[in-house]
């Protein structure tokens, strides 16, 4: 599978996040680039999961239908195309880290993933069922892992 490029200009892989992008802080999201979408992508999907949460995986923030020929997204916005879903806290859009206190630092994986045809998700969302829809129709992907703690 081809590899994405992922990068952020808030904190470089595996690198704490800034308490402004996290709902200690701000809760606004961090800005993102990207680059090596390859030819056949039909849209790009974004997601932000903390495998380290005390009931399992916690997904931050899912955006669908991103225009493949983009290449990032600002500070605080949804990136172009992007539809954007309801998270683990059960709001629309970025929900930044807010690991319990105490429970030592937790890992964002920040991916993008091209896919060869749109996803098709339904209702309530959750980190599995995002990645049955993505099985088979993932075309390359990139990952960013940024840590946070309280």
């Amino acid at each position: 599978m081809t590899r994405i490029e992922l990068t952020s200009a808030a904190f470089s892989d595996h690198e704490a996040i800034p308490r402004r992008h996290t709902g200690e802080g701000d809760d606004i999201s961090p800005p993102l680039a990207w680059s090596g979408v390859p030819d056949g992508t039909e849209e790009l999907v974004l997601l932000c999961e903390d495998p380290d949460a005390p009931r399992g995986t916690f997904l931050h923030w899912l955006v669908t239908g991103i225009a493949p020929d983009s290449s990032g997204v600002e500070e605080g916005e949804a990136p172009p195309g992007g539809r954007e879903w309801p998270n683990g806290f059960g709001r629309v859009g970025w929900s930044g880290p807010m690991p319990p206190p105490g429970h030592g630092p937790h890992r964002y994986f920040f991916r993008l993933l091209a896919v060869s045809e749109p996803l098709t998700l339904h209702g309530q969302v959750s980190s599995d069922s995002v990645h049955q829809a993505l099985n088979g129709r993932k075309l390359a992907e990139g990952t960013l892992v940024g840590t946070y703690q309280r």
